[in-house]
């Protein structure tokens, strides 16, 4: 395949899920932590990720089956080979005429001359050689396990191969001849065991301090990219209680209040917060044919502070509801909130009857989704804050961390204290709670 038709054709694939999303650059590039112009790029076919991963974070954010994901993976693979130099062709080996001499090789082939071998031995002798008696006696050393002084000249021996080594090869040979460091069988007989032992234990601490202190580049590489988890969700966090009640606050008076359809879009152009409590719902879906245990919900408070100064609007103007669903009630102004689940309520029937709270475990799949309602209040801060779902399958486990739809914390702030106003539509105008009879 061409290089432009294979890079078009993968920008073809990247264009299509981020199409399908309908999510922005900026939103998409911050779950997939890649810039927005980045993410374009790789849309217009002006360049192709080094990694597979960031395009498989992307298909798992929209959504792709497996056999769209192997398809991308395919189309990535021969785009990314388009942008990669050929190898370099091997240089041909020239074979000398018969009954002719080749000459001496040149100095980049020939083999290296073996190094000397540190201080190696003759074999042992059943009786110990003499030392020299004249001059001074050998130094000794300061600190045990330090390095050996060196042995006079008067008693230094040629370096010799001894005859084990010579008929077995060097992994026979003895360990003081092998191990750079450890002293050699003269110098053992000399100083004793204790100067070996103490020896031994220097090479073994500075090799393990190397393997600790030095760059692990081997772990590095055998380092493996995350694998993307077998769930899917949408998350929906501008919900009104009942459908109909609601407050935000905000610092300037907003034009009268949306449809609760329109309540993200509405509340996002003007900057508004949750005011008191912040509805989420969170639905969780399997991504293949394999079931996925959902295990416990947690709740990750990021970022505490003082409550905004800001009036509240209220929604509505008092709304009520025959069902109350099954939800998680978080309290964000406890040091470390949870999530607890509560029971609902149905009272439609001649007979309320009960629904039953979220009892964990319980198992998701692509053909049997599952929706977790949370209701998260705070009288006392400005809380920045994200829910995390741990999960297992197929003998994984992992933990997801969920925020809004733009990948952000959700944000609710304590709105006690402050100015209230509710919408009076015969007035087409905000007027404060004490006059519509809502309370602080």
């Amino acid at each position: 395949m061409p290089k432009d038709a294979a890079v078009e054709e993968f920008a073809r694939f990247v264009r299509a899920l981020k199409a399908r999303d309908g999510r922005s650059y900026e939103a998409l590039g911050r779950r997939l932590n890649v810039s927005a112009s980045t993410l374009h790029r790789y849309c217009s076919g002006a360049t192709v990720p080094e990694e597979f991963g960031v395009v498989d974070r992307l298909a798992s954010l929209c959504g792709a089956d497996e056999e769209e994901r192997r398809s991308l993976e395919a189309a990535w693979t021969r785009a990314d080979r388009t942008r990669r130099p050929p190898a370099p062709e091997a240089a041909p080996v020239s074979t000398p005429a018969p009954g002719r001499d080749p000459g001496p090789a040149p100095a980049a082939a020939r083999e290296p001359a073996p190094a000397p071998r540190p201080d190696s031995s003759p074999a042992p002798r059943t009786t110990p050689e003499p030392e020299a008696r004249s001059g001074p006696a050998p130094a000794r050393e300061a600190v045990s396990g330090s390095e050996p002084a060196p042995v006079p000249e008067s008693v230094s021996v040629p370096e010799a191969v001894s005859g084990r080594e010579a008929a077995h090869g060097p992994e026979l040979a003895p360990v003081h001849a092998r191990v750079p460091g450890l002293p050699s069988e003269r110098r053992r007989r000399r100083w004793g065991w204790p100067a070996v032992v103490g020896g031994a234990l220097a090479v073994v601490g500075a090799m393990t301090l190397g393997a600790v202190l030095l760059p692990g580049k081997a772990r590095e590489r055998a380092a493996e990219p995350p694998v993307p988890p077998p769930l899917t969700w949408t998350v929906s966090s501008h919900l009104w209680k009942n459908g109909c009640g609601h407050t935000y606050l905000m610092e300037r008076t907003p034009p009268p209040p949306p449809e609760a359809a329109d309540a993200r879009s509405w509340a996002t152009a003007r900057g508004a917060v949750h005011g008191g409590e912040t509805l989420v719902r969170v639905s969780v879906q399997g991504k293949g044919a394999a079931a996925v245990v959902l295990q416990a919900l947690h709740v990750r408070v990021v970022e505490r502070d003082a409550p905004l100064p800001w009036a509240g609007y209220r929604m509505d103007d008092g709304c009520g509801g025959a069902v109350t669903p099954r939800r998680f009630e978080v309290d964000l102004d406890r040091p470390r909130p949870v999530a607890r689940a509560l029971d609902g309520y149905d009272a439609s029937g001649q007979e309320g009857r009960t629904l039953p709270a979220v009892s964990f475990p319980y198992a998701v799949s692509l053909t049997e989704p599952e929706e977790l309602l949370v209701s998260a209040a705070t009288a006392t801060c400005d809380c920045r804050w994200y829910l995390e779902l741990e999960w297992s399958s197929e003998g994984r486990r992992g933990t997801v961390r969920i925020g809004d739809e733009d990948g952000r914390p959700f944000r609710t702030s304590g709105a006690k204290g402050r100015p209230l106003y509710g919408y009076d539509s015969v007035e087409r105008a905000w007027i404060t709670g004490g006059e519509s009879g809502q309370g602080g």
